[in-house]
């Protein structure tokens, strides 16, 4: 008697181990899923989205934008380094095992991304969109129209110290930061590729205090078709 009842708390024992094995996988199987074709967390790692994001703010990005959508004039959008926009001192070194099991779970999308390789900026223009700074008001204007940027622009900033004028590539985008004064964005490094973005910044998920809905906002609502502008 005293061996079958061993016998049957080891067969219990088994089962439940499996069948947590089971669901573990799974979770991992659906969370990998997810990361790579729906949603993906990003950790902020600059100042250059101040107010709207802050450092170590973590986000969700949704992949939708770019498989099912289009990027849009005030997305928050995360792409891959177009090519020396960022230097090796932006990018976090790792080395041994606590760098590959982070790797793992970030992933697997139990971590957040560090943006290693990554940037984040707020588009302003899109393919054949006329963007020109600063009129005589210090304003941005896409196709004409003055943006008031007031919005989601860092408390004191100006919408631009450099003056440009731009006809932005179809397939390109034009993008900044929110904290002009520090970010190095487009004024820099020119145009980003539509096709290196992830996806847009949609929710702010932590820390809590700071959690909500990233919107886009009205800015750029009243912008006009670039085909109803004439060419620079």
């Amino acid at each position: 008697m005293v061996k079958e009842a061993d016998t049957e708390r080891r067969s219990s024992f088994l089962a439940v181990v499996r069948e947590t094995a089971l669901i573990v996988g799974l979770s991992l199987v659906i969370a990998t899923v997810v990361r790579i074709f729906l949603v993906q967390a990003f950790l902020i790692p600059s100042g250059s989205m101040e107010d709207t994001l802050a450092i170590q703010d973590r986000v969700l990005v949704s992949k939708l934008t770019t498989h099912l959508g289009e990027v849009q004039r005030g997305d928050v959008v995360v792409f891959e380094d177009p090519g020396d926009w960022l230097s090796p001192l932006d990018t976090p070194s790792r080395s041994g095992w606590r760098a590959t099991v982070h790797d793992a779970l970030e992933f697997v999308g139990v971590l957040p991304s560090d943006t290693e390789g990554h940037l984040i900026k707020r588009v302003i223009g899109v393919g054949g969109d006329h963007v020109t700074c600063c009129d005589t008001q210090g304003r941005i204007r896409v196709n004409g129209r003055p943006l008031a940027e007031q919005a989601y622009l860092f408390p004191g900033d100006a919408p631009s110290l450099e003056d440009f004028d731009v006809r932005v590539p179809a397939g390109k985008l034009w993008v900044m930061g929110d904290h002009r004064s520090d970010s190095g964005d487009s004024r820099v490094h020119g145009f980003v590729p539509v096709d290196k973005v992830v996806g847009r910044a949609f929710l702010l998920v932590w820390p809590l205090d700071r959690f909500g809905i990233l919107h886009r906002p009205d800015t750029f609502a009243t912008v006009p078709d670039p085909a109803a502008t004439p060419a620079a």
